[in-house]
């Protein structure tokens, strides 16, 4: 699906890859799913990655392993997600000031100039939303003029997980409505969306939301998040049919991870990748938390889909704007590449958010990191338009926008004085200087190279060059 990167518009590039994997998918798995129907097997049939879900028995497995279609057969292990690092902190800024994050990162100087998320759609996929909140509900994509939720959410847990201790979900099984088991989600939901007066909690409060349930009541398994991420790519109603490409959102945040002990592993790592980078193609920034492990020091940059160079990761930073201790470091050594990670930075410590039940709560953790970006994501385009589906595009701006950090720890032979390193990536991001560099940002909607324009940066460590697709000679 590389040539997506021909299209000028987010649409046109969603278009292009859906109906390209559309068609692979259904060419590749036709012998495979009459097989299964005729063994009256259970199946689910993917296409953002050439897949599909089984239950059977091993005379099932033996049978599916002969044919010549399939590639490899791997486990759905039930994973159980990082919960946020602390949830107790005395000096919360309160519903009367703007959240500390919020104005670390110069998010309310972008809304000063009429920006706030406007026009632009926000995607999470976590433990559910509680979409009744003060905070959240007029945010929804789908409370307009009547309630519809309708490509506005689904529900990708169908049944109780096996690390479940009890068979009792409060959310239920195919929520029919967005729905929270946990609070997690409702949390990272509003720290890119989420405002109730004095309560300015989101980076992008003008921005719209839709959502995916991932995990049961924390618990997930890789055929769970895959599902979501090819919902995000085409939402479908909630009869799971009819998808629609136009109606997928701008970005989305991942605050999860599946790390070896738990289910993802080398046998399906790059199952997910290949759903990462299919979903990028399709004009869809994919942001991800980097994780919590920063106490194991170098290399802690270690479960997906944060280890992925297609993955948007995002490291956590605290109030004194310094790396926070939990944040995990790179380089990426788990899987052999040894790929600089995080990508960026973002407020991670003591983040007070949305929670259910009409409640506020301060979590700390990557987790509250990578909405933070998500929200950036949001004020970016809402700036400019034509930014929409140009996601290598929006991933240099934050980079080179960011506020360079250093550290006294070297990581993976690259030293922390250089820019970037594996402790905080490029920085500690900037809203204010993102959305500049993003208005400058020109391009069009036919076959025309885009406009360029040039930018100088103070102290460079590299420069930015933006051409047309078209124009490789």
């Amino acid at each position: 699906v590389s040539a997506s990167q021909n299209f000028k518009t987010k649409e046109a590039r969603g278009n292009f890859v859906f109906e390209k994997l559309k068609t692979n998918a259904q060419a590749d798995q036709k012998n495979i799913l009459k097989a299964l129907k005729n063994s009256k097997a259970f199946y689910k049939s993917f296409f953002i990655i050439n897949a599909i879900q089984v239950k059977g028995d091993y005379s099932l497995l033996r049978k599916l392993a002969k044919l010549s279609e399939v590639k490899q057969l791997t486990d759905n292990s039930p994973i159980q997600f990082e919960e946020p690092v602390s949830t107790n902190y005395s000096n919360l800024r309160g519903p009367t000031a703007i959240e500390w994050g919020i104005d670390m990162i110069d998010a309310e100087e972008v809304w000063a100039l009429g920006f706030n998320g406007q026009n632009v759609t926000v995607g999470g996929q976590d433990t559910g939303y509680d979409w009744t909140h003060p905070a959240l509900s007029q945010k929804y994509r789908g409370n307009g003029m009547n309630i519809d939720h309708n490509y506005n959410w689904h529900d990708a847990i169908h049944e109780i997980n096996a690390n479940a201790q009890d068979s009792i979900n409060p959310c239920g099984l195919d929520s029919p409505f967005p729905c929270d088991d946990h609070n997690h989600g409702t949390h990272t939901m509003g720290t890119m969306v989420g405002e109730d007066g004095d309560n300015q909690i989101g980076v992008a409060p003008g921005a719209n939301w839709i959502a995916c349930r991932n995990m049961e009541r924390g618990n997930g398994t890789p055929v769970t998040y895959i599902e979501c991420f090819e919902w995000f790519m085409a939402p479908t109603d909630l009869n799971n049919e009819n998808p629609d490409v136009s109606k997928a959102p701008h970005v989305i945040a991942n605050s999860w991870s599946c790390p070896v002990s738990e289910g993802c592993d080398s046998t399906n790592w790059d199952i997910m990748e290949t759903v990462v980078q299919n979903l990028k193609a399709s004009g869809v920034v994919v942001v991800v938390s980097a994780g919590n492990s920063g106490s194991q020091g170098c290399g802690s940059v270690s479960t997906p889909s944060a280890i992925f160079e297609a993955s948007f990761s995002v490291g956590a930073t605290a109030q004194n704007d310094k790396i926070a201790g939990f944040s995990s470091r790179g380089p990426v050594t788990v899987n052999g590449t040894g790929i600089r990670k995080p990508d960026v930075s973002a407020p991670g410590v003591a983040v007070r958010s949305c929670v259910r039940d009409s409640s506020y709560a301060t979590y700390s953790g990557t987790s509250m990191a990578g909405p933070h970006t998500a929200g950036l994501v949001a004020l970016m385009i809402s700036a400019n338009p034509g930014l929409a589906g140009q996601v290598e595009v929006i991933e240099d701006i934050i980079e080179l926008t960011a506020v360079p950090k250093t550290d006294t720890v070297d990581c993976g032979g690259i030293s922390s004085l250089d820019i970037p390193n594996n402790i905080y990536g490029y920085g500690r991001i900037n809203a204010l200087a993102a959305v500049n560099e993003a208005l400058n940002f020109s391009n069009t909607i036919n076959n025309e190279p885009a406009n360029v324009s040039v930018n100088i940066f103070p102290n460079p460590t590299s420069c930015l060059l933006y051409t047309s697709d078209a124009a490789d000679e």
